[in-house]
């Protein structure tokens, strides 16, 4: 059985990024608590132009130099399972404190999401890694 991800590129803007991961940290700790394997958020570090061939992403995505870009994923065991989870989330008390304040940290209309099914995985195991 393949597993199943939810992705997001959110420009956010950088005075407004610790808030940010004050309402993500929380986020994570719901999905978490609900069954998503993992939770990752990261914030852009590096967006080499790739000479013709490619555009970098907060170029694509309309970024402007007072933000910042993150890109988050969620890994559930299957497409079934993450609707399951995002059910048991949705239904959450905290989702009240979460959803309004996103809206004034970023701009939810320019968040760029969706599922995706996991077609190849090579990661290491947790204890093969620190090996």
């Amino acid at each position: 059985m393949s597993k199943y991800i939810d992705g997001f590129v959110i420009p956010v803007p950088r005075a407004n990024m610790a808030e940010y991961k004050r309402v993500a940290t929380l986020a994570s700790e719901v999905w978490r608590e609900h069954g998503a394997l993992e939770y990752i958020e990261a914030v852009g570090d590096d967006f080499p132009a790739c000479g013709d061939e490619g555009t970098p992403a907060p170029d694509l995505i309309g970024a402007s130099r007072e933000e910042s870009l993150v890109f988050s994923y969620i890994v559930y065991e299957s497409r079934e399972h993450r609707d399951a989870v995002n059910a048991k989330v949705m239904e959450d008390p905290r989702m009240k404190e979460i959803c309004p304040a996103v809206n004034g940290v970023f701009d939810v209309a320019r968040m760029i999401f969706g599922g995706f099914r996991v077609i190849v995985e090579t990661a290491k195991p947790m204890e093969a890694a620190r090996s």
